[in-house]
Protein backbone atom coordinates (compact mmCIF):
# COMPACT_ATOMS: atom_id res chain seq x y z
CA UNK A 1 0.00 0.00 0.00
CA UNK A 2 1.62 3.45 -0.83
CA UNK A 3 1.81 5.63 2.26
CA UNK A 4 2.83 8.81 0.30
CA UNK A 5 -0.55 10.65 -1.52
CA UNK A 6 -0.43 11.09 -5.36
CA UNK A 7 1.77 12.98 -6.74
CA UNK A 8 4.23 13.52 -4.14
CA UNK A 9 8.11 13.43 -5.33
CA UNK A 10 9.41 13.30 -1.73
CA UNK A 11 11.38 16.22 0.10
CA UNK A 12 12.99 18.78 -2.21
CA UNK A 13 16.66 19.20 -0.21
CA UNK A 14 17.28 22.21 -2.40
CA UNK A 15 15.12 24.88 -2.08
CA UNK A 16 14.44 26.35 -5.53
CA UNK A 17 15.20 30.19 -4.66
CA UNK A 18 18.29 31.68 -2.78
CA UNK A 19 17.10 32.10 1.14
CA UNK A 20 18.24 36.42 1.59
CA UNK A 21 20.54 37.14 4.26
CA UNK A 22 19.93 40.68 6.21
CA UNK A 23 22.56 43.23 5.70
CA UNK A 24 25.70 43.10 7.88
CA UNK A 25 24.97 46.34 9.45
CA UNK A 26 21.57 44.90 10.89
CA UNK A 27 22.90 41.80 12.00
CA UNK A 28 25.49 44.02 13.99
CA UNK A 29 22.83 46.41 15.46
CA UNK A 30 21.27 43.67 16.23
CA UNK A 31 24.16 41.98 18.16
CA UNK A 32 25.01 45.06 19.51
CA UNK A 33 21.27 45.48 21.22
CA UNK A 34 21.47 42.07 22.46
CA UNK A 35 24.55 42.80 24.03
CA UNK A 36 23.37 45.87 25.51
CA UNK A 37 20.43 44.20 26.88
CA UNK A 38 21.86 41.10 28.24
CA UNK A 39 24.67 44.16 29.88
CA UNK A 40 21.73 45.79 31.31
CA UNK A 41 19.94 42.59 33.31
CA UNK A 42 23.47 41.43 34.40
CA UNK A 43 23.95 44.98 35.88
CA UNK A 44 20.53 45.07 37.70
CA UNK A 45 20.77 41.16 39.05
CA UNK A 46 24.10 42.43 40.15
CA UNK A 47 22.34 45.44 42.45
CA UNK A 48 19.82 42.90 43.67
CA UNK A 49 22.60 40.22 44.65
CA UNK A 50 25.31 42.77 45.63
CA UNK A 51 25.18 42.67 49.53
CA UNK A 52 24.23 45.78 51.54
CA UNK A 53 25.20 45.99 55.00
CA UNK A 54 21.81 46.87 57.56
CA UNK A 55 21.85 49.70 59.43
CA UNK A 56 23.17 49.37 63.22
CA UNK A 57 19.63 49.41 65.69
CA UNK A 58 19.57 51.79 68.33
CA UNK A 59 20.67 49.02 71.07
CA UNK A 60 23.68 47.86 69.08
CA UNK A 61 25.34 51.29 69.94
CA UNK A 62 25.99 50.46 73.55
CA UNK A 63 27.81 48.62 75.49
CA UNK A 64 27.79 47.07 78.95
CA UNK A 65 30.99 46.13 81.35
CA UNK A 66 32.04 46.11 85.04
CA UNK A 67 31.61 48.97 87.56
CA UNK A 68 34.61 49.34 90.03
CA UNK A 69 33.04 47.60 92.45
CA UNK A 70 32.39 44.64 90.23
CA UNK A 71 28.87 45.29 89.37
CA UNK A 72 27.53 45.28 85.66
CA UNK A 73 26.84 48.33 84.00
CA UNK A 74 23.47 49.79 82.94
CA UNK A 75 23.66 50.03 78.80
CA UNK A 76 26.09 52.93 78.36
CA UNK A 77 26.10 54.64 74.84
CA UNK A 78 29.20 53.73 72.58
CA UNK A 79 31.41 56.37 71.36
CA UNK A 80 31.06 56.69 67.63
CA UNK A 81 33.74 57.77 65.31
CA UNK A 82 32.02 57.33 62.02
CA UNK A 83 29.21 59.54 63.10
CA UNK A 84 30.80 62.33 63.85
CA UNK A 85 32.89 61.87 60.71
CA UNK A 86 30.81 61.59 58.54
CA UNK A 87 28.22 64.42 59.44
CA UNK A 88 31.51 66.36 58.78
CA UNK A 89 31.98 64.72 55.60
CA UNK A 90 28.74 65.96 54.63
CA UNK A 91 28.96 69.62 55.77
CA UNK A 92 32.17 69.87 53.36
CA UNK A 93 30.62 68.05 50.44
CA UNK A 94 27.51 71.06 50.57
CA UNK A 95 30.42 73.95 50.88
CA UNK A 96 31.77 72.71 48.06
CA UNK A 97 29.19 71.46 45.95
CA UNK A 98 30.41 68.10 45.07
CA UNK A 99 30.28 64.69 45.90
CA UNK A 100 33.10 62.85 48.01
CA UNK A 101 36.25 61.59 45.24
CA UNK A 102 36.14 58.25 44.34
CA UNK A 103 39.70 57.83 45.19
CA UNK A 104 41.31 59.42 48.00
CA UNK A 105 45.56 60.33 46.15
CA UNK A 106 44.38 64.15 46.04
CA UNK A 107 45.83 65.16 49.49
CA UNK A 108 44.52 68.46 48.63
CA UNK A 109 40.62 67.29 48.57
CA UNK A 110 38.82 68.28 51.69
CA UNK A 111 36.73 65.66 51.76
CA UNK A 112 39.71 63.18 51.99
CA UNK A 113 41.65 65.35 55.02
CA UNK A 114 38.61 65.09 57.36
CA UNK A 115 40.32 64.15 60.35
CA UNK A 116 37.87 61.39 62.99
CA UNK A 117 38.44 61.76 67.05
CA UNK A 118 41.54 61.31 68.31
CA UNK A 119 42.64 57.95 69.91
CA UNK A 120 42.22 58.16 74.17
CA UNK A 121 43.74 54.53 74.12
CA UNK A 122 46.82 53.15 72.65
CA UNK A 123 45.37 49.82 71.13
CA UNK A 124 41.83 49.00 70.45
CA UNK A 125 40.87 45.07 70.05
CA UNK A 126 37.51 44.15 68.58
CA UNK A 127 36.56 40.67 69.04
CA UNK A 128 33.33 38.94 66.18
CA UNK A 129 31.87 36.23 68.33
CA UNK A 130 28.70 34.07 67.87
CA UNK A 131 27.85 31.27 70.36
CA UNK A 132 31.70 31.38 71.54
CA UNK A 133 31.26 30.57 75.18
CA UNK A 134 33.34 27.36 74.82
CA UNK A 135 36.39 29.03 73.01
CA UNK A 136 36.25 33.08 74.13
CA UNK A 137 37.71 32.86 77.99
CA UNK A 138 41.01 31.19 76.93
CA UNK A 139 41.55 34.05 74.32
CA UNK A 140 40.56 36.71 76.47
CA UNK A 141 42.56 35.38 79.27
CA UNK A 142 45.78 35.38 76.92
CA UNK A 143 44.81 38.58 75.40
CA UNK A 144 44.35 40.60 78.93
CA UNK A 145 47.63 38.85 80.50
CA UNK A 146 49.48 40.33 77.79
CA UNK A 147 47.59 43.34 77.29
CA UNK A 148 47.97 44.94 80.58
CA UNK A 149 52.08 43.48 80.70
CA UNK A 150 53.06 45.67 77.56
CA UNK A 151 50.48 48.13 77.55
CA UNK A 152 49.79 48.68 81.37
CA UNK A 153 46.75 50.31 83.08
CA UNK A 154 43.29 49.92 80.76
CA UNK A 155 42.44 53.61 81.40
CA UNK A 156 46.44 55.18 81.40
CA UNK A 157 45.84 58.92 81.05
CA UNK A 158 49.37 59.21 78.93
CA UNK A 159 49.20 60.78 75.36
CA UNK A 160 49.14 58.18 72.60
CA UNK A 161 50.91 60.68 70.55
CA UNK A 162 54.37 60.31 71.89
CA UNK A 163 55.13 56.76 70.17
CA UNK A 164 56.93 56.19 73.64
CA UNK A 165 53.79 56.42 75.56
CA UNK A 166 51.75 53.23 74.28
CA UNK A 167 49.41 53.40 76.94
CA UNK A 168 45.95 52.05 77.31
CA UNK A 169 43.79 49.54 75.92
CA UNK A 170 40.12 48.12 75.16
CA UNK A 171 38.89 44.78 74.02
CA UNK A 172 35.36 45.29 72.63
CA UNK A 173 33.59 41.83 72.21
CA UNK A 174 30.58 41.90 69.85
CA UNK A 175 28.16 39.46 70.55
CA UNK A 176 26.94 38.73 67.39
CA UNK A 177 23.78 37.47 67.91
CA UNK A 178 24.38 34.65 70.48
CA UNK A 179 22.31 32.41 71.46
CA UNK A 180 24.40 30.73 74.41
CA UNK A 181 26.30 32.11 76.99
CA UNK A 182 29.15 34.33 75.38
CA UNK A 183 27.81 37.16 77.23
CA UNK A 184 28.63 35.82 80.51
CA UNK A 185 31.81 34.40 79.96
CA UNK A 186 32.87 37.95 78.63
CA UNK A 187 31.73 40.04 81.57
CA UNK A 188 32.79 37.30 84.13
CA UNK A 189 36.05 37.27 83.22
CA UNK A 190 36.19 41.21 82.81
CA UNK A 191 34.72 40.97 86.48
CA UNK A 192 38.14 38.65 87.46
CA UNK A 193 40.61 40.77 85.89
CA UNK A 194 39.48 44.26 86.87
CA UNK A 195 38.99 42.81 90.97
CA UNK A 196 42.20 40.78 90.81
CA UNK A 197 43.82 44.02 89.28
CA UNK A 198 41.93 46.54 91.82
CA UNK A 199 40.49 44.70 95.17
CA UNK A 200 40.45 48.05 96.70
CA UNK A 201 36.79 49.36 94.18
CA UNK A 202 37.71 53.24 95.53
CA UNK A 203 40.54 53.00 93.50
CA UNK A 204 39.65 50.92 90.74
CA UNK A 205 39.50 52.75 87.15
CA UNK A 206 36.17 53.90 84.81
CA UNK A 207 34.19 50.92 83.47
CA UNK A 208 35.02 49.80 80.25
CA UNK A 209 38.00 48.38 79.83
CA UNK A 210 36.15 44.88 78.34
CA UNK A 211 32.80 46.17 76.51
CA UNK A 212 30.17 43.66 75.29
CA UNK A 213 28.31 44.99 72.64
CA UNK A 214 25.08 42.59 71.51
CA UNK A 215 23.82 42.67 67.83
CA UNK A 216 20.47 41.69 68.26
CA UNK A 217 20.12 39.57 64.98
CA UNK A 218 23.64 37.94 63.65
CA UNK A 219 25.18 39.76 61.02
CA UNK A 220 27.96 37.85 60.01
CA UNK A 221 31.41 38.06 61.41
CA UNK A 222 32.51 41.17 58.69
CA UNK A 223 29.92 42.63 60.20
CA UNK A 224 30.18 42.36 63.96
CA UNK A 225 33.88 43.67 62.97
CA UNK A 226 33.08 46.43 60.95
CA UNK A 227 30.37 47.39 63.78
CA UNK A 228 33.22 47.06 66.34
CA UNK A 229 35.59 49.23 64.75
CA UNK A 230 33.09 51.80 64.51
CA UNK A 231 33.17 52.76 68.28
CA UNK A 232 37.01 51.95 68.89
CA UNK A 233 38.91 54.71 70.62
CA UNK A 234 42.37 53.44 70.12
CA UNK A 235 45.29 54.70 68.39
CA UNK A 236 45.65 50.97 66.74
CA UNK A 237 43.23 48.60 65.92
CA UNK A 238 43.33 44.88 65.44
CA UNK A 239 40.38 42.72 65.29
CA UNK A 240 41.44 38.78 66.68
CA UNK A 241 39.54 35.75 66.36
CA UNK A 242 37.37 34.49 69.43
CA UNK A 243 38.36 31.05 69.41
CA UNK A 244 42.51 32.26 69.88
CA UNK A 245 44.28 30.66 67.24
CA UNK A 246 46.28 33.08 66.62
CA UNK A 247 48.96 34.00 69.43
CA UNK A 248 48.26 37.18 70.91
CA UNK A 249 51.57 38.66 71.72
CA UNK A 250 52.59 38.91 68.00
CA UNK A 251 50.15 41.57 68.41
CA UNK A 252 53.44 43.92 69.00
CA UNK A 253 54.88 42.31 65.98
CA UNK A 254 51.76 43.92 64.00
CA UNK A 255 52.18 47.63 65.79
CA UNK A 256 55.84 47.15 64.64
CA UNK A 257 55.16 46.08 61.44
CA UNK A 258 52.37 49.45 60.63
CA UNK A 259 54.45 51.95 62.09
CA UNK A 260 56.90 50.66 59.65
CA UNK A 261 54.89 51.53 56.88
CA UNK A 262 52.96 54.38 58.09
CA UNK A 263 52.62 56.66 54.99
CA UNK A 264 53.09 60.94 56.08
CA UNK A 265 49.10 60.88 57.26
CA UNK A 266 49.76 57.78 59.99
CA UNK A 267 48.22 55.21 57.28
CA UNK A 268 48.86 52.08 57.25
CA UNK A 269 48.03 48.21 58.05
CA UNK A 270 49.58 45.10 59.28
CA UNK A 271 48.18 41.76 57.95
CA UNK A 272 48.53 38.73 60.54
CA UNK A 273 50.33 36.11 57.87
CA UNK A 274 50.13 32.01 58.20
CA UNK A 275 51.49 31.90 55.12
CA UNK A 276 55.15 30.65 56.21
CA UNK A 277 52.92 27.81 58.03
CA UNK A 278 51.80 26.15 54.96
CA UNK A 279 54.71 23.73 54.51
CA UNK A 280 54.52 22.69 58.03
CA UNK A 281 52.85 19.18 59.78
CA UNK A 282 49.38 20.79 60.81
CA UNK A 283 49.01 22.15 57.55
CA UNK A 284 50.07 18.90 55.81
CA UNK A 285 48.04 16.73 57.21
CA UNK A 286 44.58 18.62 56.83
CA UNK A 287 42.00 16.68 54.25
CA UNK A 288 43.23 16.69 50.37
CA UNK A 289 39.72 18.72 49.52
CA UNK A 290 40.94 21.02 52.35
CA UNK A 291 43.89 21.78 50.76
CA UNK A 292 42.82 21.82 47.21
CA UNK A 293 40.06 24.82 47.88
CA UNK A 294 43.02 26.55 50.00
CA UNK A 295 44.82 26.99 47.02
CA UNK A 296 41.85 27.27 44.54
CA UNK A 297 40.75 30.23 46.79
CA UNK A 298 44.24 31.61 46.55
CA UNK A 299 44.14 31.21 42.72
CA UNK A 300 40.91 33.13 42.69
CA UNK A 301 41.95 35.95 44.47
CA UNK A 302 45.18 36.65 42.35
CA UNK A 303 42.88 36.51 39.53
CA UNK A 304 39.60 39.05 40.72
CA UNK A 305 41.38 41.16 42.96
CA UNK A 306 43.79 44.35 42.53
CA UNK A 307 47.57 44.09 42.08
CA UNK A 308 48.77 44.91 46.19
CA UNK A 309 45.91 42.77 47.36
CA UNK A 310 46.76 39.96 45.13
CA UNK A 311 50.47 39.71 46.58
CA UNK A 312 48.82 39.22 49.83
CA UNK A 313 49.68 35.45 50.80
CA UNK A 314 47.41 35.22 53.78
CA UNK A 315 44.01 37.27 53.16
CA UNK A 316 42.06 35.59 54.81
CA UNK A 317 43.63 35.63 59.06
CA UNK A 318 41.64 36.73 61.69
CA UNK A 319 44.14 39.06 62.87
CA UNK A 320 44.66 42.56 60.92
CA UNK A 321 45.75 45.94 62.48
CA UNK A 322 44.90 49.42 61.01
CA UNK A 323 46.08 52.81 62.23
CA UNK A 324 43.23 55.18 63.12
CA UNK A 325 44.16 57.22 60.12
CA UNK A 326 43.62 54.57 57.99
CA UNK A 327 39.84 53.86 59.28
CA UNK A 328 38.11 56.73 57.83
CA UNK A 329 39.23 55.48 54.07
CA UNK A 330 38.25 51.84 54.81
CA UNK A 331 34.74 51.33 57.46
CA UNK A 332 32.58 53.57 56.25
CA UNK A 333 32.41 51.97 52.86
CA UNK A 334 32.26 48.18 53.87
CA UNK A 335 29.50 46.19 52.41
CA UNK A 336 30.31 42.25 52.95
CA UNK A 337 29.32 41.09 55.94
CA UNK A 338 30.32 37.60 55.45
CA UNK A 339 33.89 35.56 55.56
CA UNK A 340 35.15 37.61 52.21
CA UNK A 341 35.16 40.74 54.59
CA UNK A 342 38.66 40.71 55.19
CA UNK A 343 39.38 40.64 51.16
CA UNK A 344 37.02 43.95 51.10
CA UNK A 345 39.41 45.98 53.55
CA UNK A 346 42.38 44.84 51.93
CA UNK A 347 41.04 46.40 48.34
CA UNK A 348 39.34 49.52 50.10
CA UNK A 349 42.99 50.19 51.36
CA UNK A 350 44.50 49.58 48.39
CA UNK A 351 42.51 51.56 46.25
CA UNK A 352 43.48 54.27 49.14
CA UNK A 353 47.10 53.56 48.28
CA UNK A 354 47.41 52.72 52.24
CA UNK A 355 50.89 50.85 52.96
CA UNK A 356 50.17 47.07 53.62
CA UNK A 357 52.67 44.58 55.38
CA UNK A 358 52.43 40.96 56.03
CA UNK A 359 53.40 39.75 59.10
CA UNK A 360 54.32 35.95 59.86
CA UNK A 361 52.64 35.27 63.02
CA UNK A 362 51.93 32.12 65.06
CA UNK A 363 49.00 30.36 65.01
CA UNK A 364 47.65 26.94 66.22
CA UNK A 365 44.82 24.75 64.89
CA UNK A 366 41.54 24.97 67.46
CA UNK A 367 38.71 22.63 67.51
CA UNK A 368 34.81 24.00 67.39
CA UNK A 369 35.99 26.48 64.03
CA UNK A 370 32.12 27.21 62.81
CA UNK A 371 33.65 27.14 59.34
CA UNK A 372 32.24 24.62 56.62
CA UNK A 373 34.81 23.90 54.31
CA UNK A 374 32.90 22.73 50.86
CA UNK A 375 29.91 25.06 51.24
CA UNK A 376 31.59 28.21 53.01
CA UNK A 377 34.78 28.14 50.50
CA UNK A 378 32.22 27.74 47.11
CA UNK A 379 30.37 31.15 48.94
CA UNK A 380 33.83 32.80 49.16
CA UNK A 381 34.46 32.55 45.65
CA UNK A 382 30.80 33.74 44.78
CA UNK A 383 31.01 36.46 47.24
CA UNK A 384 34.74 37.58 45.97
CA UNK A 385 33.37 37.61 42.63
CA UNK A 386 30.05 39.55 43.62
CA UNK A 387 32.27 42.32 45.54
CA UNK A 388 34.30 42.52 42.40
CA UNK A 389 31.78 42.71 39.71
CA UNK A 390 29.94 45.40 42.13
CA UNK A 391 33.30 47.82 42.59
CA UNK A 392 34.45 47.24 39.31
CA UNK A 393 30.79 48.48 37.57
CA UNK A 394 30.17 51.09 39.96
CA UNK A 395 27.38 49.08 41.94
CA UNK A 396 29.10 50.48 45.27
CA UNK A 397 31.33 53.55 45.22
CA UNK A 398 33.13 56.00 47.56
CA UNK A 399 30.51 58.74 47.69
Amino acid sequence: MDIYPRGYDGFDSFPKKAVEMPPTYVLVIALGFITAAAGFWMYMGLHLVAPVPRAPRPTEKQFVSILPDGTRSTPKELPCWIDKWSAEKEVAKRKTGSKAPTTTTTTTTPLADIPIDEAELFVSVVVPAYNEEERLAEMLEEAVAFLQERYGDAHAQESVKDENENKGWEIIIVSDGSTDKTNEVALNLAKEHQLSQYPNPATGPPHGSIRVVTLEKNRGKGGAVTHGMRHVRGQYVVFADADGASRFSDLEKLVDGCKSVEDKRGRGVAIGSRAHLVGSEAVVKRSKLRNFLMHSFHLLLYLLTPRATARIKDTQCGFKLFSRASLPFIIPYMHSEGWIFDVEMLMLAESAEIPMVEVAIGWKEVLGSKLNVMWDSLGMAWGLAILRLAWGLGVYSKE
